[in-house]
């Protein structure tokens, strides 16, 4: 249920509220706007009993079902676009249009901190790059841990950047909330249930990746998972799913960006490194996700993607990277332009 309390309510009357709603059995997530409370209830008590109580209090304005799965995620719940700040003065959801850059893992020093400097260059707010590395073989490099952290720590500290590593495991959550400003839950842990919920209680934004083969749907429960336990700071990614073709490593959704838009109040990232797996196809995908309205990009450059540990294939080299960016720019104006015009009219 959403609960939409009168403007200027007063807090005597907003827990009263609170209080009846618990009394039918329902947890509460209350999010607090300037003028008014907006109250979320989820639960399985009486519904229709618990509404036409609601309706019936004088400081409550409308009380209304939630028809979607997901509660807290859904446009029902929050009609308005959510904005998330990432730290180093970054928004999403905006009205800035956010690249965010690097190489798949940390392999050096030498090798973030020239990567951190061409993300920079480029335009990029955000530096990406893995300390912990989930690879399909065993043997396969498996990131440098802490020590990759440390090295991307220093790597905001030079360039201002802040930076976006993946968390695999809900035991490393505090470790990595510690050093990154925006933690990134991978595809192949979308629906890792313990880590969701660990998640919710980091004090972090999270970059929510959807599952190799996972609908529109499931992704939506993922979040609702992150938000529900107390984090509302949630980014959602399309990387391109699993189907039957093998042109590119992965088949990338594009219509999952406005289908999302509709569906749901958070910023969506398009990830076209992943959903392609050849550098030449990324920044064509790349101003597709700027055209069809995401909030922003994450993608995959090195200094050398030749000697890549991890997913050189993908990865942008200088010349290419700094090329797309200037190429973005037009897109980039004329989605400001949209943007600018959509919340005059919302």
């Amino acid at each position: 249920m959403i609960i939409s309390m009168k403007r200027h309510a007063s807090r005597d009357e907003i827990n009263e509220v609170i209080q009846r709603i618990e009394e039918f059995g329902y947890k509460i997530h209350a999010i607090e706007g300037e003028e008014r409370v907006v109250i979320g209830a989820i639960g399985v008590g009486d519904t229709s009993a618990c509404l036409e109580s609601l309706e019936a209090m004088a400081q409550v304005e409308k009380a209304v079902r939630i028809s979607a799965p997901y509660k807290f995620v859904s446009r029902e719940f929050k009609p308005e676009d959510t904005v998330i700040r990432l730290g180093q003065g970054v928004e999403v959801g905006g009205d800035e249009f956010i690249v965010m850059a690097g190489p798949c893992s940390v392999e050096s020093e030498k090798q973030i901190l020239e990567s951190a400097e061409l993300a920079a260059k480029g335009g990029a707010k955000v530096l990406r790059g893995g300390a912990f590395k989930p690879r399909t073989s065993p043997y396969d490099f498996q990131g440098m841990e802490e020590e990759g952290l440390k090295l991307l720590a220093k790597a905001r500290e030079q360039t201002g950047l802040a930076i976006v590593t993946e968390v695999m495991s809900d035991t490393d959550v505090a470790l990595i909330a510690g050093y990154a400003d925006v933690l990134q839950v991978g595809a192949r842990n979308m629906q890792n249930f313990a880590l969701l919920k660990s998640l919710g209680h980091c004090g972090k934004p999270i970059l929510l990746k959807r599952g190799l083969s996972s609908t529109i749907k499931e992704l939506l429960m993922s979040a609702e998972y992150i938000v529900a336990h107390g984090n509302p700071d949630v980014m959602l990614c399309e990387r391109g799913i699993r189907t039957f073709e093998t042109a590119t490593r992965n088949t990338c959704d594009i219509s999952a960006v406005p289908v999302l838009h509709e569906l749901t109040h958070l910023p969506v990232i398009l990830d076209p490194s992943h959903a392609t797996g050849k550098r030449s196809l990324v920044p064509a995908l790349s101003r597709a996700g700027v055209a069809i309205g995401a909030e922003g990009l994450i993608v995959e450059i090195h200094p050398n993607p030749s000697k890549a540990i991890s997913d050189g294939a993908q990865s942008l080299d200088p010349a290419l990277w700094y090329s797309m960016m200037k190429d973005l720019q037009p897109y980039i104006a004329l989605w400001k332009e949209a943007r600018t015009a959509h919340a005059a009219s919302a």
